[in-house]
């Protein structure tokens, strides 16, 4: 099965970026503006500027403009605009139409990172219909002793749903009648499905398996665990990361000084220095161009959308430059078990036998469980079949609710199931299996008994199995240095517990609803700020999007987690964990060092402005310098160590 990922081509991405559009367009006709200006043509080159002013720079001007107006702030947007038409402005009044051509370069660079930016934090929706789905839009329901079809909307408390083999439960309620076995893996993560039988609760989203129950609805539909799961996706996706209300106050606080700056600069010298008018207008505009963040702004989307072309290259698909960011910070990690540390897939692990071999006990096994859809009956089926074992095929076999399952082998009686059910239909003790049966439930492994012929044969050990490389990609964020690492699972404490300590992780949340893994990642990040989580089911989903940062398995992955998640292991490599980790780190430490370029390079360009007398083409030349050099800087995270 491939990994459920599907990176959008070109004309998608001009679909759905507008901003990418007008950056490729306003690039057109600044390269058309200087070729005709190159070649004489200065009437057409003065038609098509404009237009590239326009088209490049019209959102900047709109979004500077509104935040003006509505917020009193300005910001980057704005400043960049402004030194744009200051530089066409003193190109038309000098005759140097070439300053036109830097001024329609800079909102050029400005529409181009505007574009990746929105094109790299943009977060899909699509979650939220994914949980949709498994919601049914209609129950069948017991009124008046008649069965009929009403929708989901109309349930009420009281009402009585009857639900038959392989349906979907439509809504949260409490069986009053019948017995059955229901997976609800999407729900609560367990990786064997749950036995429910009178006064148990069942959940919206699970799926029947075999046997017919009647529900009675105790609560409103729209209260149902689904819907909780739903609106805490919802809610979590709403909220802004703290990294990106910081970088938007930055932006402001930058474009405000400079401007005032600007204008102080445009005013004073002619009072104080005595300066020509004239020079101390063109020296306020080479100010406004040289001191422009340009170089500032690239000094971290280029470093992260390199990141971002690295990891996936390694199979990590981040889904935002704010990602990866917070990758490198990430103090804990929650894990969930089932599908992610484990496989998600019973698994026979162990045999013990009393008085036959191994391979007669899985054939006994198989031949009634080969009739059988129960996940351990499969389990069973897989392990005979691996050993290459033929078998015929039980005769007059029934399922005992709860207990196992009889047949008939060659005229005599087979049985399989617990303990209890297999040693009374035998009329044989087994005390030393007992022993073996304690010491495998102890380690969370679910024990199958077979009996035949008057005989108990042995045991089958089942259990979900750890993932491969899980043990080592635990070791390795540990050495990287991960301060808290859980483990977070709908399945109970005993089965946790051993998974855990096979892994080396010491502290283990069992028996938790989707609900309760979103509150343990609430109490993590009080401790430790930065947490990530990594998931891969339905029931993953609010913990995912809570979750500073959200890491979904891409194979075994459902569409919500993957949607969910802001990283998806496209290969469910978990040892890809600690390579996404010290692709965050080196992206902080590559974006610091560009900051630091961008600042000191912009510091030196103003005072050689005021110092040095630098020309206005110089101060374009050593910003667009500056501008390419930190953006080779940030290319360098493309590079594997």
């Amino acid at each position: 099965m491939s990994p459920k990922i599907h990176f959008p081509n070109f004309p998608a991405l001009f679909k759905n970026h507008p901003d990418a559009i007008a950056a490729a367009f306003c690039a057109l006709l600044v390269l058309l503006g200087w070729l005709a200006l190159n070649a004489g043509w200065i009437g057409l080159a003065l038609l098509i500027l404009p237009i590239a002013y326009v088209v490049g720079g019209f959102e900047s001007a709109r979004d500077g403009l509104t935040t003006l107006w509505k917020e009193r702030e300005l910001d980057v947007d704005l400043l960049m605009i402004v030194a744009a038409l200051g530089a066409a402005t003193l190109g038309l009044w000098q005759r140097d139409y070439y300053q036109i051509i830097d001024g329609a370069v800079l909102i050029l660079i400005f529409a181009v990172s505007g574009a990746l930016e929105g094109y790299a934090m943009q977060r899909t929706e699509r979650s939220i219909r994914g949980l949709m789905s498994l919601t049914s839009d209609t129950a069948r329901v017991m009124q008046l002793g008649i069965e009929q079809i009403v929708p989901i909307s109309e349930l009420k408390i009281g009402d009585l749903v009857i639900l038959k083999p392989g349906e979907l439960v439509p809504t949260d309620g409490l069986v009053i009648e019948g017995f059955s076995t229901l997976n609800q893996a999407s729900i609560t993560g367990e990786s064997m499905p749950v036995e429910k039988t009178v006064g148990d609760e069942v959940f919206a989203g699970t799926i029947n398996c075999y046997g017919a129950l009647r529900i009675e609805i105790h609560q409103p539909p729209e209260s149902s665990l689904i819907q909780r799961v739903i609106r805490l996706v919802e809610q979590a996706q709403t909220e802004s990361p703290p990294s990106q209300q910081l970088i938007e106050k930055f932006e402001r606080s930058y474009a405000k000084a400079i401007v005032i700056v600007g204008v102080l600069l445009a005013t004073l010298p002619p009072f104080v220095l005595g300066w020509d008018w004239s020079i101390t207008i063109y020296r306020a505009l080479i100010f406004l161009v040289v001191a422009s963040p340009c170089a500032l702004m690239a000094a971290i989307m280029p470093t992260l959308l390199s990141g971002i072309a690295n990891g996936a290259r390694q199979g990590i698909l981040f889904k935002s430059g704010a990602t990866l960011e917070l990758m490198g910070r990430v103090k804990a990690i929650a894990f969930d078990k089932t599908g992610t540390l484990t496989i998600g897939k019973p698994k026979v692990v162990q045999i013990v036998t009393a008085e036959t071999s191994e391979e007669v006990l899985l054939e006994v096994a198989a031949a009634l469980e080969s009739l059988s859809e129960h996940p351990i009956g499969i389990a069973i089926v897989q392990a005979a079949k691996e050993k290459g074992l033929q078998w015929r095929e039980g005769l007059n076999v029934q399922a005992h609710a709860g207990q196992g399952i009889t047949g008939e082998i060659e005229d005599r009686i087979a049985v399989v199931g617990n303990g209890i059910f297999v040693q009374k239909l035998m009329k044989s003790d087994a005390i030393e299996l007992e022993q073996h049966c304690y010491k495998l439930e102890k380690e969370g492994k679910t024990v199958i008994w077979v009996g035949y012929a008057g005989s108990v044969l042995g045991i089958i050990a089942v259990a979900d199995t750890v993932r491969p490389g899980a043990s080592q990609a635990i070791a390795h964020l540990r050495h990287l240095g991960i301060r808290q690492i859980v483990m977070l699972t709908g399945d109970n404490q005993r089965t946790a517990q051993s998974i855990a300590q096979n892994l080396g992780i010491d502290l283990v949340y069992a028996d938790l609803l989707p609900e309760d893994k979103v509150y343990v990642v609430q109490q993590l990040q009080k401790q430790y700020q930065t947490v990530a989580m990594v998931g891969d089911g339905i029931n993953d989903a609010p913990a995912l999007a809570q979750a500073s940062v959200g890491i979904a398995m891409g194979v075994t992955g459902s569409d919500v987690a993957l949607e969910t998640a802001d990283v998806v292991l496209m290969a469910d490599r978990l040892e890809k964990l600690a390579s996404a980790i010290e692709l965050g780190r080196r992206s902080q430490v590559i974006v610091k060092q560009n900051i630091i370029f961008a600042l000191s390079f912009v510091a030196v360009l103003v005072i050689a402005n005021f110092v040095g007398g630098i020309t206005l083409p110089i101060g374009v030349i050593g910003h667009e310098g500056s501008t390419v050099l930190v953006t080779l800087s940030g290319l360098r995270l493309l590079r594997n160590r």
